[in-house]
């Protein structure tokens, strides 16, 4: 056969044998071969992607095997329903926002959202309601939406139908749910949770709160990133009585695919079943490897690791351990830096890495050598004089929310043309601009850009900060509304 490009590339990446610290929780298959061996080693996996044929259930009408699977998740989760997603978890929230508004209805969502939610938005014609989380500008990282925000966005908005919440965010950072759910429930209003990076909450009472229990209505977990299955396997949960389920699977089925993958649905029934049978025991020793992390680096000088100290401060209820958000800025190493050289020299791949800090993110899949590796290499790094050093401070930045002049989906729709960054001001922007960090967009579709916007888009350039959400990657013109 000749070359194919994708799977070749695959097969030489697997021989590397990199230790993952990013998703999909399996980390590499590494817990498949440890539970399900046979499987792994003795199936070609063709064998296996079905269709809905006899005997086989049929996920958008479930009454056999994918029912009884989709009753032993929920149980698991103290959901009321659960329905199992193979279009990932942004397919999970377009449908909880598309099964609770209608269009023109206002949705409360934090500035600092996932883009799905935002996508979501524009796919059903919502009008959004942004509420600022709180940002540490020492860390300059996203930190929790507090109560007080929820609550006056509700009461400056009673027309609401619905708030998202993301829970807990990408860094492990968890608002106080439990309290914004009450606030939502008060008001008579849905809470809708975007728990992607939280499906394996419930395997410790040493972790955050499940939103689940913490009284959320729809809950969204990507499996895949935090527990063993496959990438694009997600779960989305019910606990409600105030939910129109007939509506809400039909927003399912609208934005699943037709022809559901068995690979994914078989993982996500292979992650239940390992969480059910080892999954708190599991859980336990990835804990006892975080705190040998924790321990080893916590003296290492100039280096910041977000721990628990964080609680009580910039409204955070409380920390996801297993997200390991390692800084040397106050050695002058920088995250990229210390990204790159991990892959490179240390056979290590993280999560991801801005200017300040790389993200680890750890499952039950790692093993006690996995840290090890990390620790000896970040000591390396971080005593290295030949690693390149460069002291960067970004300066302070208020994110206001600039004024709306068109909803997203408006200005989705609308016709656009390029025009040089610099000459932007005042103009509608088409796209959005969101630095990393700290991740919350300075502009989204259908908002004025300003002067302040430019001035600090101009600094943020010439430190190399990464912006994404431009077609134009360099910056140097943007798409605004003609």
């Amino acid at each position: 056969m000749s070359r194919t490009n994708i799977l070749s590339h695959l097969m030489k990446l697997s021989k590397r044998k990199m230790v993952s610290f990013h998703v999909p929780g399996h980390k590499n298959g590494k817990i498949f071969e440890k539970y399900y061996k046979t499987f792994i080693n003795n199936i070609n996996i063709g064998k296996l992607d079905i269709t809905e044929i006899p005997e086989a259930d049929n996920l958008h009408a479930p009454q056999g095997i994918i029912k009884e699977a989709q009753e032993r998740a929920a149980e698991f989760y103290g959901a009321k329903h659960t329905f199992f997603l193979v279009n990932g978890t942004t397919s999970g929230i377009y449908a909880m926002i598309m099964a609770t508004a209608k269009p023109g209805d206002k949705i409360i969502i934090p500035r600092d959202c996932h883009k799905s939610v935002i996508n979501g938005i524009i796919l059903g014609g919502m009008v959004p309601v942004y509420i600022r989380p709180e940002v540490n500008t020492e860390l300059l990282l996203s930190m929790a939406v507090t109560p007080e925000a929820v609550e006056k966005a509700l009461i400056d908005h009673p027309d609401t139908k619905a708030v998202v919440i993301t829970y807990p965010n990408y860094y492990g950072i968890c608002s106080d749910i439990k309290k914004i759910a009450e606030i939502v429930h008060r008001y008579d209003k849905i809470l809708l949770v975007d728990e992607a990076h939280g499906a394996h909450l419930k395997l410790s009472d040493k972790l955050p709160l499940s939103s689940l229990d913490a009284g959320a209505d729809i809950v969204v977990q990507s499996t895949h990133k935090t527990m063993p299955a496959y990438t694009q396997s997600s779960m989305l949960h019910v606990k409600s009585e105030n939910i129109d389920l007939d509506k809400l699977r039909f927003m399912i089925s609208l934005n699943q695919s037709t022809s559901p993958s068995y690979i994914l649905m078989a993982s996500l029934d292979m992650a239940i079943t390992i969480a059910i049978e080892e999954g708190h025991f599991l859980m336990e020793k990835l804990i006892d490897n975080i705190n040998y992390f924790y321990n080893e680096l916590k003296e290492l000088e100039g280096t910041t690791i977000l721990s628990k100290d964080i609680i009580g401060r910039f409204g955070v209820k409380d920390l996801d351990i297993t997200k390991l958000t390692v800084g040397m800025k106050d050695v002058g190493i920088d995250g990229i830096t210390i990204e790159g050289t991990l892959r490179r020299k240390y056979n290590i791949q993280i999560e991801m890495a801005n200017i300040y800090n790389i993200l680890a993110v750890s499952s039950i899949a790692n093993v006690k050598t996995d840290f090890e590796r990390l620790v000896k290499a970040l000591r390396a790094i971080h005593d290295d004089r030949k690693v390149t050093r460069r002291k960067v401070e970004l300066p302070e930045y208020s994110f206001m929310i600039p004024e709306m002049k068109f909803l997203p989906r408006e200005a989705a729709y609308s016709s656009k043309k390029y025009i040089p960054f610099l000459e932007s001001n005042g103009k509608v922007s088409g796209e959005y601009i969101i630095p990393y960090p700290p991740g919350i967009p300075l502009v989204c579709p259908g908002e004025v850009i300003t002067e302040e916007i430019i001035e600090y888009v101009k600094i943020l350039k010439h430190m190399g900060i990464n912006m994404i959400g431009t077609s134009d990657e360099k910056l140097d013109s943007i798409k605004v509304l003609e």
